[in-house]
């Protein structure tokens, strides 16, 4: 009986310990700990007890070993359900080990990559400091010799000076030759001296030419050494530094356009202006939307910008990356976006336009350093039937080009690539539909990027200009824009 109430006690002792401690993942072991140490006790107690009562009568001894046997069964029973818990617990801790050692694995295969991408940068840069010590020896020579070379060219010009000078005084002796004869021995001398003349003065003319080359391959070998310095001092911002231009330039000041056609846009008399210049001529002298109507159009809204004292027609614009131009061909075609913000006026549009008469193209692009740059084309823009094929003729700019000249190309868009190279698809895999001929070399109608953005791949997806041998120049605006080049038949 004393053994009974201890197991008793023990038992309570261990359930209130058990409801105290609520602790994840732990419940199903305390219940086999506390139920391992009280069962002992319990079948002492129960054992002594049916000794006892063995002891007193015969009678009660058949019960006693039913309830021996009801007490092995329970027994059983919770170590079946414990079986039960223990397995579910370590199934459970095995899960949560799986999910660790796949979090660290993960953990350990992005630290590797990050280690072999820092090690690639940290080549890189002492590739191009080395690369920079030698240019700087070189420049150092050049400046040298350069130095050396203008005091030759100091001493030449003295010597010049003073074969001038005696030029001066034969001509005054053949001067008066043509009066008096003069003796052989005079002749001699004329003869002579004519000869040291012309050997000095291709002398000079040769150091002259070397000095001149000497001249350009330091200047050469200046303009690599600033672009490796400017590499150098910003390595740490490598994506917005080579993809910005490399100093600002102002707009340049209005010029008048090249005289092509006699047949160009004429201002119609029932008040229909064919384009912005057109409206420009009719008193209007601020930018903003307004309605125009090509010859053989009909009438449609567009951007006009004030610019050079004159207005131009806006066909693109895009400043902060708001509209998606990954569109398909007939948006293209028709045009998107809103006149007032980002937008794509429409092929057809601009076609109606410059059917009319030959127009200038003007690109104007501004990277992520707020540096603007720009570039103008005569161009030629065919029609639906062509696939509004573009032809293209640099007339000036302040950067270098970057689309294909005299060379006819076909605007394609992801749904309607009209030339496949080589099976790939350039608006596809680059994004926006634009007048494609490498993959490679402009994309103006990309995906809109910011500088934060890593990757090569990412950065062909995006908003660049591209020249043949040169860089990419990751952009935060561009406006496309055009005017023709007969201004008289506006008037």
């Amino acid at each position: 009986t004393q053994n009974s109430h201890t197991a008793k006690t023990v038992s309570r002792k261990s359930l209130c310990i058990l409801n105290n401690q609520r602790v994840p993942g732990a419940e199903n072991m305390k219940i086999i700990l506390v139920f391992l140490f009280v069962a002992p006790l319990a079948l002492s107690a129960r054992a002594e007890k049916d000794h006892s009562s063995f002891d007193s009568a015969a009678s009660p001894e058949t019960k006693s070993r039913f309830a021996m046997l009801d007490d092995v069964r329970i027994l059983a029973n919770g170590l079946l359900q414990l079986g039960h818990g223990l397995k579910d617990f370590v199934h459970k801790t095995k899960g949560q080990m799986n999910d660790i050692f796949q979090k660290l694995y993960i953990f350990d295969r992005s630290f590797y990559e990050l280690s072999l991408q820092t090690s690639e940068i940290k080549e890189e840069e002492e590739q191009l400091r080395q690369t920079t010590a030698r240019l700087q020896i070189n420049n150092e020579e050049i400046k040298n010799l350069s130095q050396e070379m203008n005091s030759k060219i100091e001493d030449l010009i003295q010597n010049k000076i003073q074969l001038q000078e005696k030029v001066w005084g034969l001509e005054d002796k053949v001067t008066k030759l043509a009066i008096i004869q003069p003796s052989i021995q005079e002749t001699k001398e004329i003869s002579s001296l004519k000869v040291f003349v012309e050997q000095q003065d291709n002398h000079i003319k040769q150091l002259l030419k070397i000095v001149e080359d000497q001249h350009v391959q330091l200047d050469r070998q200046h303009n690599q050494i600033m672009e490796l310095e400017d590499k150098l001092n910003h390595i740490e911002l490598q994506e917005l530094a080579e993809n910005s231009f490399t100093e600002e330039q102002t707009e340049p000041e209005a010029i008048p356009f090249p005289v092509h056609n006699a047949t160009a846009v004429i201002y119609k008399s029932d008040g229909a202006a064919p384009d912005c210049t057109a409206l420009s001529n009719s008193s209007i002298r601020s930018s903003g939307v307004y309605t125009i109507k090509p010859n053989g159009s009909e009438a449609f809204d567009v951007y006009c910008e004030m610019k050079f004292g004159s207005s131009w027609t806006v066909i693109q614009n895009r400043v902060d990356g708001s509209l998606d131009f990954n569109q398909t061909w007939d948006a293209y075609a028709n045009g998107f976006g809103e006149l007032n913000e980002e937008f794509w006026l429409g092929l057809n549009k601009t076609y109606s336009i410059t059917k009319q008469g030959d127009y200038i193209l003007r690109i104007e692009l501004q990277d992520w350093k707020d540096n603007k740059r720009y570039i103008e084309y005569a161009f030629s823009l065919g029609g639906p039937e062509t696939d509004y094929t573009l032809q293209l003729s640099r007339i000036s700019g302040s950067i270098p080009n970057a689309l294909p000249e005299q060379t006819e190309l076909r605007f394609s868009t992801a749904d309607r690539d009209v030339d496949i190279i080589n099976d790939f698809n350039c608006p596809e895999n680059y994004l926006g539909g634009w007048w494609h001929s490498e993959c490679e070399e402009t994309n103006l109608n990309g995906k809109y990027v910011a500088p934060r953005s890593r990757g090569r791949l990412d950065r062909r997806k995006g908003l660049y200009w591209k020249p043949k041998k040169g860089r990419y120049y990751l952009l935060k605006s561009t406006k496309i824009m055009i005017h023709p080049t007969d201004l008289k038949s506006f008037y």
